[in-house]
């Protein structure tokens, strides 16, 4: 009785992990590099726009597609790579069904656009070398709970469409550090994007899993004290809400009701030369997610990197930190996402609106 139960647990990750792979393949992937026209005057909400387009869940119809065939949500990939100090935007999504509806969004939003096919990838360029070179990488999310907004383009005024010179880029900060690196460094940085559907027996998994809309509405009961009982005397009275405790709600509810994707974000510092591993490149690419901090609702950082807190303990001999800056690379590399944080799973993929990653990944102004 127990035997097949067992067999089953134990072959079911894999068979799943071959099928999804088969259909990632069969799909290919293209690298698009963008080139930015002289002048920008749109706001954030163009790329908001466009993403709503890019969300493709691939929803399955029958249990063939969702065990045989491995369909699935496929991730597109928003990045940003300085070489040298020169700054490159780049999109890597797949080649089915995806690519072709990224340029004519980008197009449509953006007039003077060049979008181009890398023949090869960029990320190709560097093969990992643990003797000559060094990095250091870093997942970053949000600190709360998914349906807590940070701070976005709408919260800035951008979507008022200030003048040129008035506005405030939210991606100002980062792309400024992107400028400072060196000849022999690399800073990349890339925004995983799974859409964020319904899990359950019928899509592939044996887990189900909600999207966030019941979160959300559990949090703003949270908020307003509701929920306590019938008989409760707080349920009786008029719930009395701060000016604050009234905006997050609404920014709760504005947020939650666009689509979603399940979002992972690595940043990775390169050194071709590991003598010359610049530590001070560290602080200001962490303290550059700080912008979207918004006290009372969410915050931005890091919740895992290549390196222990003690590394004496944790990693003496340090084959556990250069096995991981080599899986780093890789997965950037393949486009892959999966926590290292194995104990708390804090680093696990979260659950962003469109313009939540409109504000952080967009076509800069000409303000920048």
């Amino acid at each position: 009785i127990w035997l097949p139960i067992g067999l089953f647990y134990l072959t079911y990750t894999r068979w799943q992990y071959f099928s999804q792979l088969k259909f990632v393949v069969e799909n290919g992937r293209s690298t698009l590099r963008i080139k930015l026209p002289q002048e920008v005057f749109k706001s954030p909400e163009a790329m908001e726009s466009a993403l709503n387009q890019i969300y493709t869940p691939n929803s399955v119809s029958n249990l063939m597609e969702a065990y045989l065939q491995g369909k699935h949500p496929l991730i597109t990939s928003l990045e940003l790579a300085s070489h040298s100090g020169e700054i490159r935007f780049y999109i890597n999504t797949p080649k089915k069904k995806v690519k072709n509806v990224v340029e004519a969004q980008l197009y449509a939003h953006y007039p003077g656009i060049e979008i181009f096919e890398e023949p090869v990838d960029y990320a190709a360029e560097i093969k990992w070398e643990p003797e000559t070179m060094d990095l250091m990488s870093f997942h970053i999310g949000k600190k709360e709970d998914d349906v807590m907004p940070i701070k976005t383009y709408i919260d800035m005024g951008l979507d008022k469409l200030p003048k040129e010179e008035e506005k405030l880029d939210p991606m100002s900060a980062i792309i400024e550090h992107l400028a400072n690196v060196k000849p022999h460094e690399r800073l990349w940085i890339q925004f995983l994007l799974r859409p964020h559907t319904k899990q359950n027996l019928s899509s592939g998994s044996l887990s189900a899993s909600d999207t966030w809309e019941k979160a959300a509405k559990a949090k703003i009961d949270e908020i307003m004290g509701r929920g306590k009982g019938k008989d409760s005397e707080d349920e009786k009275e008029q719930v009395r809400l701060t000016s604050g405790e009234r905006s997050t709600i609404e920014a709760i509810e504005r947020n939650t009701s666009k689509w979603a994707f399940e979002m992972s974000i690595r940043a990775i510092y390169i050194t071709t030369d590991k003598e010359r591993f610049n530590g001070d490149m560290i602080g200001p690419l962490l303290r550059a997610w700080a912008q979207y901090d918004m006290i009372g609702r969410n915050k931005v950082g890091f919740q895992w990197r290549t390196d222990f807190d003690y590394n004496f303990l944790s990693d003496p001999t340090g084959s556990r930190k250069i096995a991981h800056k080599k899986q780093e690379l890789e997965d950037y590399k393949n486009r892959y996402y999966y926590p290292r944080d194995v104990v708390t799973y804090k680093d696990k993929p979260r659950v962003f609106s469109v313009e939540e990653i409109a504000t952080m990944y967009h076509i800069p102004g000409k303000v920048i």
